[in-house]
């Protein structure tokens, strides 16, 4: 028979590691740290989508200035424009540009965010009445125009604030 010394069986108390405990408690933070970074960051995605949007507008400014610059009125509709009808003016995150008494009104829809489908941005001219020659300032969502300026047209805006890039708020 073999015998073994009392040593060889001993376990040793001085273990390097960490306990279930001290894991659990890492694990816990690194939750809270993701879950208090996920929103800036859906936040951002939108905000992202709302200015990659923008610049389809451009398409409906154009005839709204050339109308004001001419005959120093602003355009009714989108037929009013020579555009075609509002869900005819796509891109992968607007489904629709309405323009409305010179307000052009941007639909959100087919790969924008949940957080923005079916809301509405819109851009409205800010103009100087008796100054024919000042050309339109573009006010997009909620920001307001600069002093001397008159904004006209409809604020269809409904996309939460937290969503909208600087410029719109």
């Amino acid at each position: 028979m073999t015998r073994f010394s009392s040593s060889r069986l001993r376990v040793s108390k001085n273990l390097n590691g960490f306990t279930l405990l001290e894991m659990m408690v890492v694990i816990c933070i690194l939750a809270i740290l993701l879950l208090m970074a996920l929103p800036s960051a859906q936040d951002s995605t939108v905000r992202k989508q709302i200015n990659d949007a923008l610049p389809l507008a451009e398409i409906a400014q154009k005839p709204v200035n050339n109308a004001w610059q001419s005959a120093n009125t602003l355009l009714s509709d989108n037929a009013a424009a020579g555009l075609p009808v509002p869900e005819k003016i796509v891109n992968q995150y607007v489904k629709a540009i309405t323009i409305e008494n010179g307000a052009i009104h941007l639909t959100f829809g087919y790969r924008a965010s949940g957080a923005i489908k079916d809301k509405t941005l819109s851009l409205r001219p800010a103009i100087v009445e008796d100054a024919k020659i000042v050309p339109i300032t573009w006010v997009c969502g909620n920001a307001k125009a600069p002093d001397p300026m008159t904004i006209k047209g409809q604020n269809k805006t409904d996309i939460p604030t937290r969503f909208l890039p600087l410029a719109c708020r």
